[in-house]
């Protein structure tokens, strides 16, 4: 009969209805958070398959897997660094290959594996604010071996993460068209990890891909924490609302949260210790870094606070300058977030890295908790190495909620 429609085909229409529809959306990925926080998405035995390119020690990873709560599997990694490689594999398996990405790509024998998502952090020193030679730096082109991974191993979605700058930039545009080119539908957004569980206000920028669906209707995901100065969470059943919190958001997780149970750290080596003690040692300071400390004892204090209390501690550096860094040398609130931990979190004229009460810097378990690491990760290498793998993470808990979009987007393709 003419003009009659295949039922089969209706069906799929129908679904497809239902995918666009708003409603629809929010309630599946309310409902993916719920089952991963409740283990229901670790038990299930469909488990997607992952690549993680670029991936550090793995808090991306980690944030994707079963440790997470999560349903996806890891069957293929890499990372420049031996000890990255070492604690990659320590925590999910053998798998994780050493080198340059750019040669391992050219190598006729390399074989990369099937995969649904690949994510990976692309290393982002060129497009910081902390570098001062970004222009043709070029570590900003690394995307592209990403993207070859991506197409080589057919996967359907993938996530690329790195600094704020990203988005907006020259290269920004270079990565969304290239991967259009391959058939892929983008959308970037910059997240607040203290937003989604994370002791911790650090920022960075999400780049989804999806062959599929459009990413822009499910990301960014909902928040599940929310700043207790700013009010109650607004709660928002509109997807496009990037302000939008899940009914179930609590407030920000703090510094208290984070390492309040932890005893005063001893020695200054790794500690022949279970976790978490085997990483909570601390340093030898001078006797003029105890007096420095012991002049900025509230919560909050910075370098500017030492300076009108203590001129004769105060470097001249720092005397002369008169504007920014105010989280130099600066004392962390028991209760607020910490601010971005980075690879030196050990030096306090580094950031506001001194604990809130006792008259020393963070020690690697502290970092590690207020980047989300649970005290049962493995850490390898040295001290230096650790806080550097410590540092350059994404912190897993704020991976797992980038994840639950992933998992909603590689379940909506499967039904």
């Amino acid at each position: 009969m003419n003009g009659a429609t295949n039922p089969r085909k209706r069906k799929q229409q129908v679904n497809y209805e239902i995918k666009k529809d708003k409603t629809w959306l929010v309630r599946e990925e309310e409902r993916v958070y719920e089952a991963r926080s409740q283990g229901v998405l670790g038990r299930k035995r469909k488990r997607f398959r992952l690549i993680d390119v670029f991936a550090g020690a793995g808090g991306m990873t980690l944030g994707f897997s079963k440790l997470c709560g999560h349903a996806f599997e890891s069957v293929w990694a890499n990372d420049f660094s031996d000890t990255c490689v070492r604690t990659y594999r320590r925590n999910f398996g053998n798998h994780c290959v050493s080198g340059d990405i750019v040669d391992i790509l050219n190598d006729a024998k390399t074989e990369i594996p099937p995969a649904d998502v690949v994510i990976g952090g692309p290393p982002c020193q060129g497009f910081s604010l902390l570098n001062k030679n970004r222009e043709g730096d070029p570590r900003k082109q690394l995307w592209r071996p990403f993207l070859e991974i991506v197409e080589r191993s057919g996967s359907q979605v993938f996530v690329m993460e790195n600094v704020p700058q990203l988005l907006g930039s020259f290269e920004h545009g270079e990565i969304m068209g290239t991967a259009e080119a391959l058939g892929f539908k983008c959308w970037g957004e910059v997240l607040c990890a203290a937003d989604y569980g994370v002791p911790q206000t650090r920022r960075r920028a999400f780049i989804v891909g999806c062959k599929f669906f459009d990413p822009s209707q499910v990301f960014p995901p909902r928040k599940t924490h929310f700043d207790p100065r700013k009010g109650g969470a607004q709660t928002s059943f509109l997807q496009a609302d990037s302000n939008g919190y899940l009914p179930s958001a609590v407030k920000w997780r703090t510094v208290r949260d984070a390492i309040a149970d932890l005893p005063a750290p001893k020695g200054t080596e790794i500690r022949e210790e279970a976790p978490p003690l085997d990483l909570h040692f601390g340093r030898s300071p001078t006797p003029m870094s105890i007096a420095r400390y012991k002049a900025i004892p509230e919560e909050g204090m910075n370098r500017f606070d030492l300076q009108k209390r203590a001129p004769d501690l105060t470097p001249g550096c720092w005397i002369r300058k008169k504007s920014g860094g105010t989280d130099l040398f600066g004392r962390l609130w028991w209760d607020r977030p910490a601010f971005t931990i980075r690879t030196e979190f050990f030096k306090p004229e580094k950031g506001r890295y001194l604990h809130p009460k006792q008259h020393r810097p963070i020690t690697h378990r502290e970092a590690a908790r207020l980047q989300s690491f649970p005290d049962e990760f493995v850490f390898s290498g040295s001290k230096v190495e650790i806080a550097r793998q410590i540092g350059n993470a994404v912190p897993p808990s704020l991976a797992a909620r980038v994840a639950d979009v992933v998992y909603l987007l590689l379940t909506m393709n499967n039904r």
